[in-house]
């Protein structure tokens, strides 16, 4: 995984969760990271100093992706901050809150979407820029096994959305292979992380175990091998629109 050292990364939504586990271990393999946050900058920064403080190079850098100025200005800025950017891992999203279809309002709907969809398209559009400075790049787009069952109890908006991304990533990778920009997915499964103490009961998080052919819900580390993979060239390199499940075994393709 050498050829990760040296490289420059941008994960949004990176102070907890798989973010966090994700741009850790980039650190880890020598590449320079940019940590994004919005609400979460306490956790941000402790990610920051374990980083800097483990030898690592790393920025922070605040913002709001579900508006597209402010997504553009985080992609620009960790550019400038790392000096480019090769790699962009758009995982910034989230249910937002359980909502039945009788109680879904517009605003709910613009909140889920422009969180979920529109900081991938537009955080796609502006490191496509630097990427194409840099002669090429890579480009990771978390998904959610939401895409592919539908999600739990009030997700409709949710699950539709990470349909939307695991398409869009079929899409992006046609459009910008001749840019020498490769774009894959991850598709995570249940993982024990903020999003599911925020929006799960323990009641469904133990149905949705049940489920699960491993029998056991996933961590963010167990997420870090196939995001490592996307990013390295020397592994993935002949690999394009692809989505990979990381699950358990709950969905099988």
């Amino acid at each position: 995984m050498d050829d990760l050292k040296g490289k420059r990364i941008l994960v949004t939504g990176s102070s907890t969760g798989i973010g966090a586990a994700i741009t850790k271990a980039y650190a880890g393999y020598g590449a320079a990271v940019a940590i994004h946050y919005n609400q979460s900058k306490e956790p941000a920064e402790a990610l920051l100093k374990e980083i800097t403080a483990a030898g690592g190079t790393a920025i922070l850098i605040g913002g709001d992706v579900s508006s597209s100025a402010e997504t553009t200005r985080i992609v620009d800025e960790a550019a400038a901050g790392l000096g480019g950017l090769d790699v962009l891992v758009n995982n910034a999203g989230a249910l937002v809150q359980r909502m039945p279809l009788d109680e879904i309002t517009d605003d709910f709907y613009d909140r889920v979407m422009d969180l979920n969809v529109r900081s991938v398209v537009v955080a796609s559009q502006a490191a496509a820029r630097h990427m194409r400075q840099a002669g090429g790049g890579s480009i990771i787009n978390t998904s959610s096994i939401a895409a592919r069952n539908g999600g739990g109890p009030g997700a409709l908006l949710y699950a539709g959305a990470k349909a939307f991304v695991l398409n869009a990533t079929r899409n992006l990778a046609k459009e910008l292979a001749g840019a020498n920009i490769r774009v894959n997915g991850v598709s995570p499964g249940v993982i024990a992380t903020p999003f599911h103490e925020r929006y799960s009961t323990p009641e469904i998080l133990e149905a949705m175990r049940k489920t699960i052919p491993q029998g056991v819900i996933g961590t963010p580390e167990d997420c870090i091998g196939a995001y490592v993979f996307f990013a390295s060239k020397k592994m993935s390199g002949y690999i394009t629109g692809q989505v990979l499940e990381v699950n358990g075994g709950q969905f099988m393709a």
